[in-house]
């Protein structure tokens, strides 16, 4: 596990990191973590895209699925068979947008394991290819410093989090039914959308400036991606 986390993980962002000051000695850190983020979801976006669309087809199903539940309330396994009959027909994988949560863990926790020591850049992390820049910043904006706490940066991160959900679960009713997975359903999206914000806080402030504004730029990327290829639909449909 170590060496899958170093080889596609920490190391790639720990270069690309330095390349970055290289080639713009004017960035600060947060600049440098703002574009380093924009790289990253520019890569995972075909993933990410993939979950937006999935979110859409659910919200246009949810009335046929909230049929099948009703129909099919006596009993469990026809309604799971024909649950899966309908994202097969329709082509909806409801897991599609997993892994780009789970592929965001080790970046948060390499960015976080790079700034432990930064600004001091470590030679021996470096590609054969990759030279030192002769200056590197740990800050943002010439005064946050990110390898601190960061209140501003921590709820602005949390905000974000807060519409990001807003806008990914637009056309998504709530389920309105009174079983056990109607109401575990209703009840994890209200943690989603009023927790999970404040969590968001607590571990971005707890954390260190970068992971907040890592996930502050996350955000935002996330709501344009989701504007964007909403739009796209709306306009090919």
């Amino acid at each position: 596990m170590s060496f899958i986390y170093h080889t596609f993980f920490f190391d790639p962002l720990y270069n690309t990191l330095v390349i970055l000051f290289k080639i713009l000695p004017w960035a600060d850190a947060g600049v440098i973590i703002i574009i380093l983020t924009i790289l990253v979801r520019l890569i995972i976006f075909p993933l990410s895209k993939k979950a937006v669309l999935t979110q859409v087809r659910m919200a246009a199903i949810a009335p046929d699925l909230a049929k099948i539940k009703e129909q099919y309330k006596n009993n469990t396994e026809e309604q799971a068979r024909r649950t899966l009959a309908l994202y097969k027909e329709k082509g909806v994988n409801p897991f599609s947008g997993i892994f780009v949560i789970i592929i965001q863990i080790p970046i948060i926790l390499a960015l976080y394991q790079i700034f432990l020591y930064f600004p001091k850049v470590d030679m021996s992390l470096l590609y054969s290819f990759v030279a030192a820049p002769e200056y590197t910043s740990a800050t943002f904006l010439g005064f946050l410093d990110l390898t601190t706490k960061s209140v501003t940066l921590a709820l602005l991160a949390a905000v974000s989090t807060f519409f990001q959900f807003q806008i990914s679960t637009k056309g998504q009713a709530p389920p309105k039914g009174n079983s056990f997975g109607d109401n575990l359903t209703r009840s994890m999206q209200t943690q989603m959308k009023y927790f999970f914000p404040v969590i968001v806080f607590f571990i971005s402030y707890n954390i260190s400036g970068v992971i907040a504004l890592y996930w502050l730029t996350t955000n935002l990327f996330s709501i344009g991606q989701e504007v964007f290829v909403r739009r796209k639909l709306t306009k090919t449909s």
